[in-house]
């Protein structure tokens, strides 16, 4: 190949003739080849044309260092790291030619390597000659300078870019001779000191992995992936070294295994180390040492704590972070400026958000029969930016500009500022976030109590798996076992099968009396006093109750559950009252009134028609959740699928009334029964309103476009929620009217009309106050990355249900290569183009676009079930800004590695205090350690195959891995200090679980649970996607289409 081989050092293999046959034999190779993988106790071949990579000076961010190549251009010499210290006498290769250095020694693998891996996609074509032309790409986050640059400054109207009419959109894409789809994203197990891509492990070129910042350029390499995973000897998964097992071998293993003819070898690329990519992980931290230690003031208008920071927020004017928060915190004052920066503006809002400990609460305002003061044109209510004139005499709306006059029993002279002397003891004028007691004029009927119905399906698939034991404990853990209902509110139960069963539950009596309607079709509820009854009253009645369903139902072998009938019950009991309806559904309901047909087609799956399974067979369903809609009643719906039940159908009853789902896929008491007491408890025992109105207003020049969540809209306005919850998020995308004034603020307002659980009607209100701005380089400094991919994730989902996902995961990636080619335009003009620049606040849009693309929700491929996707599609609706991102980036702690202070609680936070988090990749896992993932609401404790013993007794209480009990689904209590940490670091990762989370266990090479385990590192290349690294060059590649000059 032009230079000879260097001699083999000792220990290594000599080549057989075969291998040197098929070595000679090789010509040219590829980009993105990948080498086989040699036999145990061998050396393996250096790459061809391999230059060791030059370090990068300390603080050198996005600067072209000594060693590097200029953009586009051939290397002329590398400055070798320190690990290479021994190549740099080698001559300078001359052009054409390649050299192979010495060999390092290698590692001899201790176990097989497995066969089954998730799914993976390879790189997109033309990355390996796109790192060619580069020459080398550095990653900057370009952090904000004291002075604008001539870049930053608004461009004039009318220049930004027009609509591409092409575009290469970064979906994954197979690469000629690249590594196979299993074999990417895991470490193999062995020594870990010696091997390179773990966290620990010395790695050639690359910084050590203390978390630094990047200290010089560094190059992309796309598909840049570890090597898999070994699992243990015997496991099942397990193939013959060095080759790619064939179906149906492991079931023989005394015979050869039929090996796979070896890849290619892959000129290696220079790399770039992952760990030291934008990271969630970074920015928390750092957002946590600067809002954690003061109190953040909200009268601050610039930039406001991260969702996931532990602050305490002091009320001085704009509402608590916690309740509203932009998708910008600088608003351009033209839509000419919007449309450049192509940021999405909106806001999104929590409006019964919990508050922290250590904050005040919503102060409580009484104006008696005639109401809180209002502005006589656009209605706004009073607030802290309505300024008072003519000595008090009149006040200027902050919305509209509209002068009103002030009633003679709120006057109050004013002092020289022009502020009311009595500012400081009257909350509205004082505070972001208040709450009025509603007059009469606000009432339509007499507020009373909610009232919760819990109807759970007791059909035979019911019963058999376990369901209905489970829900009837959950239902008594919820209502006896912590804080409990509100004072007054009521409760009924009600189960269904073909028919409806009705109970009695007054106190006078000694045991519930059950009556049963069977003519569905005329459904009517024949108690008319008992069915829904105080808790506490009726205890004696309602426990037994609960603790004898299972039994009672035991020899049930109806297996149709009539919902839509149970639906119609429930309308007629609270349809005075107002409350929330909690179902408990295993099956698809095929009788009744309601009833379904199964529709699901395998053959539509991952094409342009399935979204035609996403939408409702008929009309029932909407039509009845209007009708709840009207009369203040919340549906709450748990499935347990053990087949297709038409989620996209019946989902119509939650996300029209305001209320959740949840689901649980082929449920197992033991494994779910935790969780779903959990769920239950916390849905009842959080802040809850019914027949609520929510209204969004903005100053003129500003308009809501639309809104998303779960919610029902009569008009473009007013939205309406059945019921309400602290968990609540609605979220709304703004337009300009007009031009807005530069030089004042920008002012919003959420007001909440609502029923408290205990029968009180009031008026929440939040303000905000928000710098406007010319220039483009403060929209991108104050954005908030987190809302905005909130903002985004609703967007695509509800625009999914009538556009094919592929458009929708086009569209997704197009927008975020358009957001950062418009800050490399206006904001990074004078960079190289051989660097990436990312805007400090918008880092991690990125991996954030990624992690969604590989969502259930969005992502391709025919293995997601249909029920599935549209359960995923109904929590990003639904989510609030922290619990998207925990949805789209998992937090993952290490359990082995844990200080004396991790795992104890924090005096100044009252928290339990975290260990350092570690990225969402394979390769950072160590294979000694143990590490606990939370992700969506699960928990999974990953063990690594080299984990020891003694650890493992700490933690589990066993003696090795083979003896962990994988059907355990909590940590056991013991008296280690190791499993205490433990425990209290479960609690703290998933602090909405009201205490308990269920744990899934996966050991490395071992368990099946393992696969998904993988699948949530979104890091990796998975999902039918590409890896972080490989999505960046993608992102790199199309900013440096759009910035190049077009030819007239």
């Amino acid at each position: 190949m032009g230079a000879s081989r260097p001699p083999m050092p000792a220990g290594g293999y000599q080549p057989q003739p075969q291998q040197q046959q098929q070595q000679q034999q090789q010509a040219q190779f590829a980009p993105g080849q990948r080498p086989p993988p040699p036999p145990p106790g061998s050396q393996p071949p250096m790459s061809q044309g391999w230059r060791p990579p030059a370090g990068g000076a300390p603080g050198a961010i996005g600067v072209q260092q000594p060693g590097f190549p200029p953009p586009g251009g051939a290397p002329v010499q590398y400055r070798p790291a320190p690990q290479q210290q021994q190549l740099q006498h080698q001559p300078p290769l001359q052009q054409g030619a390649q050299q192979i250095p010495p060999m390092q020694p290698y590692p001899q693998p201790q176990q097989q390597r497995p066969a089954y891996m998730p799914p993976h996609s390879q790189a997109p074509g033309g990355m390996a000659a796109l790192t060619q032309q580069m020459g080398g790409m550095n990653i900057t986050h370009h952090h904000q300078q004291q002075q604008q640059q001539p870049g930053m400054q608004s461009p004039p109207p009318g220049v930004h870019k027009q609509q591409r009419t092409r575009r290469a959109y970064a979906t994954a894409s197979p690469v000629p001779g690249a590594a196979p789809a299993g074999a990417a994203g895991y470490p193999p197990v062995g020594n870990a000191g010696q091997l390179q891509g773990y966290a620990g492990a010395p790695q050639t070129g690359y910084p050590p992995s203390s978390g630094a910042p990047i200290s010089g350029p560094q190059t992309f390499v796309p598909g840049a992936q570890a090597p898999a995973p070994v699992p243990a000897p015997g496991s099942p998964y397990a193939r013959s070294p060095g080759g790619t097992q064939v179906p149906g071998a492991a079931q023989h293993p005394q015979y050869p295994q039929p090996m796979a003819p070896p890849a290619p070898l892959e000129p290696q690329r220079p790399r770039i180390d992952p760990s030291q990519l934008p990271s969630p992980i970074s920015v928390h931290t750092h957002n946590q040492k600067v809002y954690g230690g003061e109190p953040y003031s909200t009268s601050a208008k610039t930039f406001v704590p991260n969702v996931n920071t532990e602050y305490t927020a002091i009320d001085e004017g704009n509402s608590n972070p916690r309740f509203m928060r932009l998708t910008m915190n600088n608003i351009p004052n033209t839509t000419e400026l919007l449309k450049v920066s192509h940021l999405p503006l909106g806001l999104v809002v929590q409006p019964l958000a919990d508050l922290a400990p250590s904050e005040e609460p919503t102060k409580l305002i009484d104006f008696g029969e005639e109401g809180p003061i209002r502005c006589l044109r656009c209605k706004t209510y009073i607030n802290p930016y309505m300024t008072f004139i003519n000595g008090g005499k009149h006040f200027v709306c902050n919305m509209c500009r509209h002068e009103n006059a002030v009633a003679e029993d709120y006057f109050c002279n004013l002092d020289m500022m022009g502020r009311r002397l009595d500012r400081e003891m009257r909350p509205e004028l004082r505070n972001g976030t208040v709450e009025f007691v509603a007059s009469k004029d606000f009432i339509a009927r007499e507020p009373v109590p909610a009232s919760f119905v819990f109807a759970i399906d007791v059909t035979w698939n019911a019963v058999q798996s376990g369901m209905v034991a489970q829900a009837a404990a959950a239902i008594k853990a919820a209502l006896y076992g912590g804080s409990g209902l509100a004072s007054g509110a009521k409760v009924g139960i009600v189960t269904f099968d073909r028919s409806v069963h009705f109970y009695s539950l007054s106190p006078q009596l000694e045991q519930a009396q059950m009556m049963v309607v069977p003519d569905i079709a005329d459904m009517f509820v024949p108690i008319h006093e008992g069915f829904v009854v105080d808790p506490n009253e009726s205890r004696h009645v309602i426990e037994p109750l609960l603790d004898s369903l299972a039994s009672m139902f035991a020899r049930n072998h109806t297996a149709e559950p009539v919902i839509g009938a149970v639906v119609q019950a429930a309308h007629e009991a609270l349809r005075a009252r107002g409350g929330k309806l909690f179902i408990f559904q295993s099956a698809l309901p095929t009788f009744g009134p309601g009833s379904l047909k199964q529709r699901d087609d395998a053959k539509l799956h991952n094409t342009d028609k399935e979204k035609a399974l996403y939408e409702p067979q008929d009309s029932f369903y909407r039509d009845w959740a209007i009708k709840l809609v009207e009369e203040g009643i919340c549906c709450s719906l748990y499935l347990f699928p053990a087949a297709y039940v038409d989620a996209a159908t019946l989902s119509q009853l939650s996300t029209l009334t305001g209320g959740e789902m949840y689901s649980y896929s082929a449920f197992e008491g033991g494994r779910d029964g935790k969780r779903l007491e959990a769920d239950v408890r916390a849905d009842v025992s959080r802040t809850f309103g019914s027949n609520a109105v929510l209204r969004i207003r903005t100053s003129d020049g500003l308009r809501v476009d639309e809104h998303y969540g779960n919610m029902y809209m009569r008009n473009h306005v007013d939205v309406e929620l059945a019921g309400v919850t602290s968990d609540s998020t609605i979220a709304a995308v703004l337009q300009h009217d007009g031009k807005l004034d530069e030089t004042q603020d920008v002012y919003f307002q959420v007001a909440l009309l609502y029923t408290t659980s205990d029968g009180q009607r009031r008026i929440r209100v939040h303000n905000l106050a928000i710098p406007c701005t010319t220039l483009i380089g403060n929209l991108f400094k104050f954005s908030d990355v987190d809302t905005s991919m909130n903002v985004v994730a609703k967007i695509a989902v509800t625009e999914a249900l009538s556009t094919p996902l592929r458009s929708i995961r086009e569209k997704l990636s197009d927008q975020c290569v358009q957001i950062h080619t418009a800050y490399r335009r206006n904001c990074a003009t004078h960079s190289s183009p051989a660097q990436l620049i990312l805007s400090e606040s918008y880092k991690l849009s990125p991996l954030y676009t990624l992690s969604l693309l590989k969502s259930p929700a969005i992502r391709g491929g025919a293995d997601v079930p249909v029920d599935q996707r549209i359960y995923h599609m109904c929590l990003l609706r639904q989510f609030s800004v922290r619990k998207s991102l925990d949805y789209l980036y998992p937090t993952i702690a290490p359990l082995h590695s844990l200080s004396d202070a991790d795992g104890e609680v924090d005096p100044a936070t009252g928290s339990v205090v975290l260990p350092e988090l570690v990225r969402a990749s394979y390769p950072a896992l160590d294979p000694a350690g143990a590490y606990l993932m939370s992700s969506g609401g699960t928990l999974t404790l990953w063990l690594g195959r080299q984990i020891p013993s003694p650890f493992l007794q700490e933690l589990l209480g066993v003696p090795s891995i083979e003896a962990v009990d994988i059907g355990l689904h909590q940590l056991p209590e013991l008296s280690s200090s190791v499993n205490k940490k433990a425990r209290a670091i479960v609690d703290r990762l998933l602090p909405a679980r009201a205490g308990f989370a269920s744990i899934q266990i996966a050991r490395q090479g071992l368990d099946r649970a393992e696969v998904p385990f993988a699948l949530m590192l979104v890091e990796d290349r998975n999902n039918d996607n590409m890896s972080y690294v490989d999505f960046l060059c993608a992102i790199h590649k199309q900013i440096l289409i759009e910035i190049r000059p077009k030819n007239n």
